[in-house]
């Protein structure tokens, strides 16, 4: 029937020759990881093993519907290498995630952080609030990616794109980096989920990184309105999904309400 170590190690490394980033192989592997524990044999696992799995109660929708994507993929690959006859996963209910509002972190937060963390803390912090990046692009942050006043950014789905760095205090210290901003054991780097740490333990009053991103992208659409250059920045391909990280400004929602008065 197959035990699971060998068919993670075929995922993995189908993942891999697909090119996809170690931060999702790890994601994989971590979802993964739980179902195996309830189950002895992948190749047993059936459709209502997979619905109880995400019902796991303490999951919210986001991540039942990352959970349900790797469910999918898995044995999607599992059923195309004939080590299933049916998929069980292909029957799985799409899981609907509620439109949250967007939460900036205040910039009282982001000016405590940048004046009293450590150094290496207020470099994470600034290239979030001030350039938008993901904890996963921060952690690969390196000299070489800095071009001019332009930084390199290897975001999702190993997409480049390059982002004008004009916070001058932010230009200053990516100008003197030497190799790895964050030096660590992940490929020479720290993993995103260290930069997650570290900045949700430097953030008071349970902000995190995310918000950080959120902050930008809701001070630079009240700067500039133009919502398609906010996602360019931030690395979306869609606009729904910049949407979510922006709060709209306050004199655009009285402008709507005094309008209808």
């Amino acid at each position: 029937m197959g035990s699971w170590g060998a068919w993670l190690d075929g995922y993995v490394t189908a993942m891999q020759a697909a090119d996809r980033s170690p931060s999702t192989i790890r994601l994989h592997r971590h979802y993964l990881a739980r179902l195996a524990r309830e189950h002895r044999f992948p190749g047993a696992v059936t459709t209502s093993d997979l619905r109880r799995a995400l019902a796991h109660a303490a999951w919210k929708p986001e991540t039942r519907k990352s959970a349900r994507g790797v469910y999918r993929a898995f044995y999607r690959w599992a059923y195309g290498m004939d080590l299933v006859g049916v998929n069980p996963a292909l029957l799985l209910d799409p899981i609907r995630v509620p439109r949250a509002m967007a939460r900036p972190a205040p910039e009282v937060v982001v000016l405590q952080v940048i004046a009293e963390a450590e150094p290496r803390v207020q470099l994470m912090a600034m290239l979030a609030a001030y350039a938008g990046l993901r904890v996963a692009e921060i952690a690969q942050v390196h000299e070489t990616h800095l071009l001019d006043d332009v930084l390199r950014v290897l975001g999702k789905g190993r997409k480049v794109r390059e982002i004008p760095v004009v916070h001058a205090v932010l230009l200053g210290r990516l100008q003197t980096l030497d190799g790895w901003a964050f030096p660590g054991r992940d490929n020479g780097h720290l993993t995103a989920g260290h930069v997650s740490r570290v900045l949700s333990k430097a953030l008071p009053d349970n902000w995190t990184a995310h918000t950080l991103r959120h902050r930008m992208a809701t001070v630079s659409y009240a700067g500039t309105r133009d919502l398609l250059a906010v996602g360019a920045v931030l690395g979306h391909s869609r606009p729904e999904t910049t949407q979510r990280y922006v709060r709209l400004p306050d004199d655009a929602v009285r402008a709507v309400v005094r309008a209808a008065a």
